[in-house]
């Protein structure tokens, strides 16, 4: 029975290294490779940052719901732009976020690619 899994199993985990992590800004959905572990931006919680080329009183936040993967584990953390949060043996941060090029004149929110940066490690 053991013997039969043993295949079965590589399949699976083959399947899954498909899955490059990406250098760079990403988008909501890919992995970023960070020198550690890999970031899934998966949703933005809050934008409540002032629109570009605009006068506020307060300049707003994003935090974006992300998941960390490292070897055998994960985590889902909230990153605050710009605060810096400990993660294994480092920090890991969420240093930019930058709206991508509308490509019709749809009213919903720019989307964007996000960078991650992590400090720390052996």
């Amino acid at each position: 029975m053991k013997a039969a899994a043993c295949p079965a199993l590589l399949l699976l985990l083959a399947g899954c290294a498909s899955v490059r992590p990406t250098e760079g800004p990403v988008r909501l959905g890919q992995i970023a490779a960070v020198s550690g572990p890999r970031v899934r931006a998966d949703r933005v919680i809050e934008d409540s940052r002032c629109p570009v080329n605009t006068q506020c009183v307060w300049a707003g936040r994003l935090v974006v719901r992300v998941t960390v993967l490292g070897g055998l584990w994960s985590r889902q953390i909230d990153l605050t732009l710009g605060t810096p949060v400990n993660v294994a043996d480092g920090q890991l941060t969420l240093i930019a976020a930058t709206p991508e090029p509308r490509t019709g004149q749809s009213s919903k929110a720019l989307p964007y690619r996000f960078t991650f940066q992590f400090q720390g490690g052996l």
